[in-house]
């Protein structure tokens, strides 16, 4: 059992938490269309819906805040961004954006043909939605000890690489756009990618003439799994473990709401391809604005040359792994499944060994997560065949290899009694799981749904 790691920070400014009842919480569901993402925050007891963005920045990143340089052309926040890109992960050419998936709009078009595949060791929702927009098709190919949740393996992000070998022999190398490696894994949840995954997909790209992109929202955390994971690396620094991962990518895409720890921000890196790195310049100019702020204030660029700093501190990571692995013990110890060992920014709850009666097309990790909300008011979201969607093709429901409902945790911001609560709540529903039923979509846009659906909840018969 992981004991809680006390915060290696105090608390300066607090946010008061309404409280709602049972009640109140059912009828803003229906109000919602059974839509998390519809509902007010105001409404939300603990919100475990994403870590992106919601973290609380320090008080060295709200004073960088205070002098940050709001000129539009050559503002000092540039160039302290720039100066940090290239001090941790030594790439040579740095462009900010406004946030993740203004990063892959902005890259991708460089990379994707239409007509390709592009391949991950798993695509997060919008990456994989801006590789269809692109008129590619993604491929997964996650290792399969990811699949089976309850049994221990260090790095279950990793990529399969005989299966990634054996569909490039297949298909040709021509009609693989790129490969982007996700770390940390966050659909097979929140697993890290190994230093040893990482240089068998480099000795593949190689061999066959491909570029890796690596998305790296979680880059700090994936790290810490190395170091504490893979025993060559237990005496290395996160910033040593991290420049040699990046050594073996092209280019980065980087989410700086995540492991940067700010409220908005993104990042391309490019390691020393001159003519890729013109073509993001002329393609952020007209989507995210000059290349110097990207789409940022320059009081943002300053908080996340400090937080990627920050974001790396091992007293931090060390409490901030800590938090999910107290968490993921306690539900273990009580009998909820969960995607075992933790990830680095969630618990993943198993939502299929949870509702076995509920099948993937009515789609157990929403359902679980709709009765986290009215059970404690807590909002989480869906990680498996409801995100994933529909066949590009066939338009036939696509069923994930795992169906979670994650509790996606903000940086520095709940306590140790904000997760015994969530504890309580899951073991109060896992009480009454048979009685739990599926839900339907009554409507959806063509892509990434799962931000805009409407759903209605089914009979318990129809599940049986």
């Amino acid at each position: 059992m992981a004991n809680y790691i006390p915060e290696p920070f105090k608390i300066k400014m607090v946010e008061p938490l309404k409280k709602t009842t049972r009640e109140d919480r059912i009828k803003i569901l229906e109000k919602a269309n059974y839509n998390l993402f519809a509902i007010d925050s105001d409404d939300v007891y603990i919100d475990f819906l994403t870590d992106s963005g919601t973290g609380a920045m320090s008080d060295k990143q709200w004073a960088g805040i205070m002098v940050g340089d709001e000129s539009y052309a050559g503002a000092r926040g540039y160039r302290n961004v720039v100066a940090a890109v290239q001090d941790i992960f030594g790439y040579t050419y740095v462009q900010p954006v406004h946030q993740g998936r203004a990063a892959e709009k902005v890259l991708f078009p460089y990379f994707i043909k239409k007509g390709s595949y592009s391949i991950s060791n798993m695509f997060f929702d919008t990456t994989r939605g801006h590789v269809q927009l692109l008129g590619s098709r993604p491929i997964d190919f996650t290792c399969d000890e990811s699949k089976d949740t309850g049994n221990y393996y260090p790095f279950k992000g990793n990529m399969d690489i005989e299966k990634l070998e054996a569909f490039i022999d297949e298909y040709g190398a021509d009609k693989v756009s790129v490969i982007v490696m996700t770390i940390t894994n966050n659909s097979a949840g929140g697993q890290p990618v190994s230093m040893q995954n990482m240089k068998d997909v480099r000795k593949v790209a190689d061999k066959h003439g491909l570029k890796i992109v690596i998305d790296s929202a979680r880059f700090a955390e994936n790290a810490y799994f190395i170091k504490n994971r893979e025993e060559a690396y237990a005496d290395k620094s996160i910033m040593e473990i991290t420049k040699e991962f990046y050594s073996y990518g092209d280019a980065f895409t980087m989410s700086a709401k995540k492991d940067a720890i700010v409220n908005m921000g993104g990042l391309i890196a490019i390691k020393e391809d001159e003519a890729m790195y013109e073509a993001v310049k002329a393609n952020t100019i007209p989507n995210e604005g000059f290349v110097t702020y990207g789409g940022l204030a320059g009081r943002d660029l300053e908080a996340l040359s400090i937080g990627l700093y920050e974001g790396m501190s091992y007293e931090f990571l060390e409490y901030r792994i800590g938090q999910i692995e107290y968490t993921g013990d306690l539900l273990r110890e009580a009998g909820v499944p969960i995607q075992y060992p933790v990830g680095g920014h969630a618990i993943f709850v198993d939502a299929k060994a949870m509702f076995p009666h509920i099948p993937y097309n009515e789609f157990p990790g929403h359902a679980l997560a709709l009765e986290l909300y009215i059970e404690a008011g807590i909002r989480s979201c869906d990680i498996g065949s409801y995100m994933l969607g529909n066949d590009a093709e066939t338009r036939e429901q696509i069923e994930a290899p795992t169906e979670f409902t994650r509790l996606a945790v903000p940086r520095r911001v709940y306590t140790q009694a904000h997760f015994d609560i969530t504890v309580e709540a899951l073991k109060a529903i896992k009480e009454r799981a048979s009685e739990v039923s599926g839900y339907r979509i009554t409507w959806e846009p063509k892509i990434m749904r799962h931000f805009t659906a409407h759903l209605e909840p089914l009979k318990k018969e129809a599940t049986v």
